[in-house]
């Protein structure tokens, strides 16, 4: 399955992209941390790697590495606002269980 883009999220990751003046695609992956095993990573990429994975959400490419794929399968990442806060929420349909601070999951 594709990892993919809201709407939202996609206009906001072309906005950061086109401040920050370079950049081909957002690259997400995952890494070991935190107190439920992993954690979500979430940076851009100015060239892409043979390897990667692509897909294309809403204009924008999105990057995943081989290892982190089978963890972030079938996630939608959104942009959502909650008051003062703002950021990017991940909807990963593998997560069996979050901690409680939000920071890091396990499938």
């Amino acid at each position: 399955m594709p990892v993919t883009l809201t709407e939202k999220a996609a206009n906001r990751v072309q906005a950061f992209l086109a401040k920050r003046g370079k950049g081909v695609a957002l690259r997400l992956g995952v890494r070991t941390s935190g107190c439920s095993g992993m954690a979500y990573k979430l940076e851009f990429a100015d060239a892409i790697n043979p390897e990667d994975a692509q897909f294309d959400s809403h204009g924008v490419k999105v990057l995943v590495d081989p290892k982190s794929l089978p963890y972030l399968d079938g996630t939608v990442l959104d942009f959502a606002k909650e008051g003062l806060n703002e950021g990017f929420k991940f909807r990963n349909p593998n997560v069996k269980d979050e901690c409680g601070c939000g920071e890091s999951f396990n499938i």
